[in-house]
């Protein structure tokens, strides 16, 4: 019995012991690990690396970020202040929050960093688009871009962008059951994309067929870049394919035929930018192109117009108000009109968009309190200072749009919305250039920002003037921030034409 007792003790021991050896050897690894990072700082450089955790050998803090969500980098942020390390994806990453400290980084293009997307997004939507260009080419493709996203280009955008909010709409209300908002919300950005952007004249049935190819191809965006059979990478590519395909036919009718004085597309805009710039597009960068032109105008919009339907559904003394500006500005319901706010005249232009403060105010709370991007990474090409810490060459960093926007001391209780912030009567609409960024910022800054604005507005108009809406749902969605926000399990709305607005 004694030999019995004392053969489990040993063998008790022996367990204690190999559990004890294994997390010694863990601690060790660790800090092994975090030595060697802390050991590739410059040397030349007389500022130490900023504070935070590279966590454990090669997963880093990826664990901690993937389950955490936007919660991983406000607890580090509030440990360590708004410049931190990390190490994320196989990468060292130094998180940047703070106007003055992301101002160094937007306006250090092409001279202390460069843009980074993942391989998977450069790979699938490939190197001829403006995402994947660098320096003087760069250069030239905002500038052909420029007279696409020109204030006179979207004049003449603006009359199908609205019949296209409108007739959306009118599905939204002539539902049965509830509205996922956020689904809507892609198909309406997808057809603008398409029928605006590229001019594209099609049967509802193809367009229904592209927007789930383009929605293949946005799901596998950010895959790993592994191409091998079932792949994410494989299934962009191969939803990439199935695009340039279509897209071809479509320019080359567009190349063969003459424009019409009539009507004048995004696409039409950027070829004949192109030539005026002595800078003729392959066929190759033309498709790219295209794909690039829905990419920009369809996930990020859609985002940002699900945000601002679940702000209206939250707030509906925003909406008094609005419908209030509405009323005064000749753009409450006509009944002329097929069910929409065209006003008085002719339906919207841009100086009617522009008259209506109150709406502008709440379209830039909403890109205040949930820009559709949380934040954009770039590549280190040279050792550069930021609120005293170095940022070392070859290592990534990401900045922060939302934290800087919740951060900003410009911004009163900005975890309230309150779209009166912005009214010419207050201080914070002075927010100085980098305190609001839901565009970016710099040359990298988005370019079809004025686009987005405008999508936004006429779906504010066109809600607010024409419709009721109640949740579905007993809370809430809870909101999720990556890749851009959207609500976790959509947003269920019920939509219905208010006949006291008639």
């Amino acid at each position: 019995m004694f030999l019995l007792e004392l053969s489990h003790l040993s063998a008790l021991l022996t367990a204690l012991m190999s559990v004890l050896s294994a997390l010694i050897l863990l601690a060790v690894s660790r800090q092994l690990w975090t030595f060697r990072w802390t050991i590739m700082r410059d040397k030349e450089c007389k500022f130490p690396l900023p504070n935070g955790s590279m966590g454990w050998p090669l997963v880093g803090e990826t664990f901690h970020w993937l389950f955490q969500g936007s919660n991983f980098h406000i607890s580090r942020r509030e440990k360590h202040g708004n410049v931190f390390k990390t190490h994320l994806l196989g990468k060292p990453v130094i998180r940047v929050t703070g106007a003055e400290n992301i101002r160094k980084i937007l306006l250090g293009e092409h001279n202390l960093v460069c843009t980074q997307w993942p391989q998977s997004t450069r790979i699938i939507l490939g190197p001829n688009t403006l995402v994947n260009s660098i320096g003087e080419l760069h250069k030239k493709k905002r500038k052909i871009l420029a007279k696409v996203f020109s204030r006179g280009a979207l004049e003449t955008y603006l009359p199908r962008l609205q019949d296209i909010v409108k007739s959306e709409i009118a599905k939204w209300c002539s539902e049965p059951g509830p509205v996922d908002v956020y689904v809507a919300a892609k198909s309406l950005t997808f057809r603008i994309a398409v029928r605006v952007l590229l001019g594209l004249k099609m049967e509802e049935k193809r367009i229904v067929y592209l927007s789930k190819i383009f929605e293949q191809l946005m799901n596998n965006l950010f895959s790993l870049p592994i191409d091998a059979p079932m792949s994410g990478l494989r299934k962009g590519i191969k939803a990439r394919e199935i695009l340039h395909t279509c897209m071809q036919k479509i320019i080359e009718e567009k190349m063969q035929k003459q424009q019409s004085e009539e009507y004048y597309d995004a696409f039409d805009y950027m070829l004949s930018s192109a030539k005026e710039n002595g800078h003729e597009l392959s066929m190759q960068e033309l498709k790219e192109t295209a794909v690039e032109l829905i990419f920009a105008a369809h996930s990020t919009t859609a985002s940002a117009s699900t945000s601002l339907i679940l702000q209206l559904l939250r707030h509906p003394a925003v909406v008094e108000k609005a419908q209030i500006e509405l009323e005064s500005e000749g753009l409450g319901y006509d009944a002329h009109s097929a069910q929409g706010c065209s006003g008085k005249e002719n339906g919207l232009n841009m100086e009617k968009l522009s008259q209506l403060r109150y709406i502008d105010c709440v379209v830039k709370e909403v890109l205040r309190f949930l820009p559709p991007v949380s934040g954009g990474y770039r590549t280190v090409l040279q050792t550069f200072e930021l609120d005293g810490y170095q940022i070392p060459k070859g290592w990534s960093v990401m900045y922060s749009i939302r934290d800087t926007h919740e951060t900003a001391a410009v911004f009163q209780s900005p975890e309230i919305f309150d779209p009166d912030r912005f009214g010419s009567e207050r201080e914070e609409s002075k927010t100085g250039r980098f305190n609001y960024v839901p565009f970016g910022g710099g040359i990298r800054s988005c370019v079809g920002k004025e686009l987005a604005q405008m999508i936004l507005k006429t779906l504010a108009v066109e809600v607010i003037g024409t419709c009721k809406w109640t949740l579905a749902t007993d809370t809430f969605p809870k909101m999720q921030t990556v890749p851009i926000v959207h609500p976790v399990n959509g947003l269920h709305v019920h939509f219905n034409y208010d006949s006291l607005l008639r």
